[in-house]
């Protein structure tokens, strides 16, 4: 991590004053399973509170064995709506399962592929779009060089620390994180605590 915080730092002395002002810091990790994707998905257009509220009934209605397909297929629609998952994730949620349990999906394979191809394999399960394969590979694959640059938060940031005028677009994160290459991900996630 040293090295990464080093290459930001010296490359974008904006950024490096956010490291500066907010310190070392770990980023929070996950393992990458079926249990990472499915949270991610819950995630979606939530606040992380409420996400994490429906997350924990979720991890509860599945105990012993946690968040797993098996478990999922087994509750079905109308048991996740009872949880607060909206019938649209459910779906979501039922369908990662389903491939899961039939091996479309091989969470034991993801750490060996691309970035590239872990974002064509995931985003062809319905409702994970790319945000929900970038943070599955920040978070759970531990891969160094993500920008999410049509995530919400980091926009604000990148408007908030840049002094836009304008919340920017995705193609002018882009641009402005090009000089983070090859450790974006590290960006981001002091982005995302720069507006803490």
């Amino acid at each position: 991590m040293r090295k990464a915080l080093n290459h930001l730092r010296a490359a974008d002395p904006v950024l490096g004053g956010i490291i500066d002002r907010l310190g070392a810091s770990r980023i929070h990790r996950r393992p990458a399973t079926f249990d990472a994707l499915a949270e991610s998905i819950i995630n979606q257009q939530l606040s992380g509170k409420a996400a994490a509220t429906i997350y924990g009934r979720l991890q509860a209605a599945l105990t012993p064995k946690g968040v797993e397909p098996r478990g999922i297929l087994k509750l079905g629609a109308e048991k996740l709506r009872g949880l607060g998952i909206s019938a649209q994730k459910c779906s979501y949620l039922l369908d990662l399962a389903a491939k899961t349990r039939s091996r479309e999906v091989d969470f034991d394979k993801l750490p060996a592929l691309s970035d590239e191809a872990v974002l064509e394999q995931l985003t062809a399960i319905k409702g994970i779009g790319v945000w929900t394969v970038h943070m599955f590979l920040i978070f759970a694959l531990r891969r160094p060089d993500v920008l999410p640059s049509g995530d919400l938060g980091i926009q604000n940031a990148v408007q908030k620390a840049y002094k836009l005028e304008r919340r920017p677009k995705p193609k002018q994160v882009e641009e402005i994180g090009a000089k983070w290459r090859p450790y974006a991900s590290y960006a981001a996630w002091y982005l995302w605590r720069s507006l803490e």
